[in-house]
C-alpha cells in the first residue's frame, strides 16, 4: 500500500508541476494569436486524444513531463514525401478539409491521393496522383483551417505561417516563453499560504526566537520568546538578520543581547560549527516564533517564497563559484524518494514538496541555457538589440545542442539518483 500510495502521489505532483507550468505556455500563445496544435500530459505513446478550439488535448503514457507544440516552434508537419498515400476530404468551399496521412484511420468519401509535392504553411495547397491515375496531377487548395492526420492518428491543425511563433510580436513571444515559470512561481504562493492555512502556525521573520532544549542558546541562558537584538555588536531586528549573523561566527566567541520582558540581557556563547552548503556555518538552537494570526498565515506565501526563492540563488550563485556536481541536481528519482518520504508525513508535507519543486522548476526555467524558457528568452532579447531575428537554422542548431546537453545531464543525474538512493 505505501508504495502504491508513494505512486499514485508522484504521479499526481508531476501531473500538477507540467499542468500548470505547460498551461502558462498554453494561455499566453492562444491570447497572442499563436495557433497551439497539441497541449500533451506524458511522453510517449498516446493514450487519448480530444480537439477543441483548434487544440489537440493529448494524455501520453509516460506520467513524466508534457509539453505545448506551437505552430512554427520546433515542431513541422510530419514531411509529406513524394509517394505518400494520403486521403483528402474536402469542405463546402471545395478548399480540403482534412489530410489524413495514417493507415491506422479511415475518413469516409476521403479521395485517394499520392503526392507530388503540397505547401501547407504559405500558399496552403497539395497536389498528387488522384486515384492512381498518374497522366493527371491535381492540384487541391488547403483550408486555412484544415487538419492533418499524423501517422500515430493524432488529428492536429495545419500551421499556416500567420499563426506561428515567429509571427507573433517579440514582445508576445518574450511574455509566453516566461509563462510557464511565472504559473510556478504563482503555484508555489498559492501553495505555501494553503500550507499556512493549514497548519495553523507559521513561522514569523521577528527577532523573536524560540529556543531548541539542550542547545548552545538554552546552556548559555536563552528563552523562548526572548527578542535577539544584537549579535556580537550588530544589530539583528529580524529572523534573516540572526540566521546571516550567526550563520557566520562557528567556533566563535559570541555576545548575544536580547529583550526579555522590556529588560535587556546580555550573554555569551559559542555558536556550534555545522555544515553548510558554502562550508561551515554557526548554529546556536533557535527557531523562528510562530504566530498563528490569519493575516501572517496566508502571507507566508509570500514569505516563504521569498525566502526559499534567495536561498535557491545562493546555492546556484555557491555552484557557480566552487563548481557542480552532479550530486547538487535531483531528477525523477530524487523527486520520487521526496515524495515517498513526505508522503509518510501527510498531506501538508507533499503540499510543501510540491510548493518547493514548483519554486526550483520555475527557476530553474530561467537559466539561460538554450532548450530552457530561459535560453528561449534570451534568444528573444538578442533578436530585439538585434531588430532582426536569428536565422532558423542558426537557432535550431542553439537550440539543438542545448537539448542535447540537458539530455546528458538528465542521464547523468537520474545514474546518480539510482546509485545514490538505491545502492547506498
Amino acid at each position: 500500500m505505501p508504495l502504491i500510495q508513494t505512486i499514485i502521489t508522484f504521479i499526481i505532483v508531476f501531473g500538477i508541476l507540467v499542468i500548470v507550468h505547460e498551461f502558462g505556455h498554453f494561455y499566453f500563445a492562444k491570447k497572442s494569436g499563436i495557433l497551439v496544435r497539441e497541449f500533451s500530459i506524458g511522453m510517449g505513446p498516446k493514450i487519448y486524444a480530444y480537439s477543441k478550439n483548434a487544440t489537440t488535448y493529448t494524455l501520453r503514457i509516460l506520467p513524466i513531463g508534457g509539453y505545448v507544440r506551437m505552430a512554427g516552434l520546433e515542431d513541422s508537419d510530419e514531411e509529406l514525401k513524394p509517394g505518400t498515400p494520403v486521403s483528402l476530404i474536402t469542405g463546402k468551399n471545395g478548399k480540403v478539409a482534412t489530410i489524413n496521412a495514417s493507415h491506422d484511420a479511415t475518413l469516409l468519401n476521403g479521395i485517394p491521393v499520392e503526392v507530388t509535392g503540397s505547401d501547407l504553411e504559405n500558399e496552403l495547397w497539395i497536389e498528387g496522383y488522384e486515384n492512381g491515375d498518374e497522366e493527371t496531377l491535381k492540384r487541391y487548395e488547403v483550408d486555412h483551417d484544415a487538419s492533418i492526420i499524423e501517422s500515430d492518428g493524432t488529428k492536429l491543425r495545419i500551421a499556416p505561417k500567420d499563426v506561428q511563433f515567429q509571427s507573433a510580436k517579440l514582445w508576445q513571444r518574450i511574455l509566453t516563453n516566461f509563462a510557464g515559470p511565472m504559473n510556478n512561481f504563482i503555484l508555489a504562493i498559492i501553495v505555501f499560504a494553503l500550507v499556512g492555512i493549514l497548519q495553523g502556525a507559521v513561522p514569523t521573520n521577528s527577532n523573536q526566537v524560540t529556543v531548541i532544549s539542550n542547545s548552545v542558546a538554552a546552556k548559555a541562558g536563552l528563552k523562548t520568546n526572548d527578542r535577539i537584538v544584537s549579535v556580537s555588536g550588530q544589530k539583528t531586528n529580524s529572523w534573516s538578520d540572526l540566521q546571516d549573523t550567526i550563520s557566520k561566527r562557528p567556533n566563535q566567541k559570541t555576545k548575544v543581547i536580547v529583550k526579555r520582558d522590556g529588560k535587556s540581557h546580555s550573554y555569551e556563547l559559542i555558536p556550534k560549527s555545522v555544515k553548510g552548503n558554502e562550508g561551515r556555518i554557526g548554529q546556536i538552537g533557535i527557531e523562528s516564533a510562530l504566530t498563528s494570526n490569519i493575516g501572517a498565515r496566508i502571507m507566508y506565501g509570500f514569505t516563504e517564497t521569498w525566502k526559499l526563492t534567495a536561498m535557491i540563488f545562493t546555492l546556484l550563485g555557491h555552484m557557480i563559484t566552487h563548481g557542480v556536481s552532479v550530486n547538487d541536481f535531483g531528477g525523477p528519482v530524487a523527486i520520487y524518494a521526496q515524495t515517498s518520504a513526505a508522503a509518510k508525513l501527510g498531506f501538508t508535507s507533499v503540499l510543501t514538496m510540491l510548493a518547493y519543486l514548483s519554486l526550483n522548476l520555475g527557476i530553474v526555467n530561467l537559466i539561460p541555457i538554450p532548450a530552457l524558457d530561459g535560453g528561449k528568452i534570451l534568444l528573444n532579447f538578442i533578436e530585439g538589440i538585434r531588430r532582426k531575428p536569428m536565422k532558423p537554422e542558426t537557432e535550431g542548431i542553439i537550440t539543438l545542442i542545448g537539448f542535447g546537453l540537458l539530455m546528458l545531464l538528465m542521464i547523468l543525474v537520474t545514474w546518480n539518483d539510482i546509485q545514490r538512493y538505491f545502492f547506498r
